[in-house]
């Protein structure tokens, strides 16, 4: 007799937090990590210096904030923009800059579609999100919106950056399970940028069929393969 495969609530949290903590390493080529532990918690908070939140809804609802530090905000920001090649001397100092606040929303919205196409993709359902709130405060604020949340389940986690700044993800979620019926082949992952390299390298498989008179047309092959 199989045994049934189950993901709950918390294997959906861990889910997320590898997504923060991927999407700001590589963004910022520096190291994010977070705790082992999980904090229950009664509700979510947007909390100083800088916060960002946002509502998905679909196969199950839920609401994630993230609350940065001062200190936290502006060493990802830099790091990342470093790290896109912008010279040290043109970027922000300040996590009250408008700048500051429009690239770490622009990380978090990175970070949940990373999620969810994780999600999409092991639990074959579908969920969809809301464009990332990004709010500098200067005082605790306790939020309270309506994710339509049957059973909640709260969770808070600590990640810390790779100077030991501290910040903390909040989740909010329907208390679900998964169950896993049947076996089934996740879709094999690309990487764009990969195949535009191989495409366009003259040492290429393509490149070479290409001078030998086999492929008529690259740019379709291209295409093809990216499934457009």
């Amino acid at each position: 007799m199989s045994v049934t495969q189950i993901v709950t609530s918390e294997d959906i949290l861990l889910k997320l937090c590898h997504s923060v903590s991927h999407v700001l390493s590589h963004t910022s080529g520096s190291r994010v990590t977070h705790a082992a532990m999980v904090q229950n918690i009664s509700r979510t908070r947007l909390k100083p210096d800088l916060g960002c939140f946002s509502i998905f809804d679909g196969g199950f609802s839920g609401l994630v904030v993230i609350n940065f530090s001062a200190a936290a905000a502006v060493e990802i920001y830099r790091r990342y923009m470093l790290n896109m090649g912008m010279p040290e001397g043109e970027l922000a100092f300040s996590h009250t800059s408008d700048e500051v606040g429009n690239v770490m929303g622009e990380l978090m919205n990175q970070i949940l579609g990373d999620f969810i196409g994780k999600v999409s993709k092991e639990l074959q359902t579908s969920i969809s999100q809301s464009q990332p709130k990004m709010l500098t405060i200067n005082k605790e604020i306790t939020i309270s919106i309506d994710a339509n949340l049957d059973e909640p389940v709260v969770r808070r986690v600590s990640f810390m950056t790779e100077s030991n700044h501290i910040f903390y993800l909040e989740f909010a979620m329907d208390r679900t399970e998964f169950a896993k019926t049947r076996e089934f082949e996740l879709d094999e992952e690309f990487d764009p940028d990969f195949l535009i390299e191989q495409h366009g390298n003259p040492k290429s498989p393509w490149s070479q069929m290409a001078g030998k008179g086999i492929v008529a047309d690259d740019a379709d092959d291209l295409l093809d393969e990216l499934g457009i």
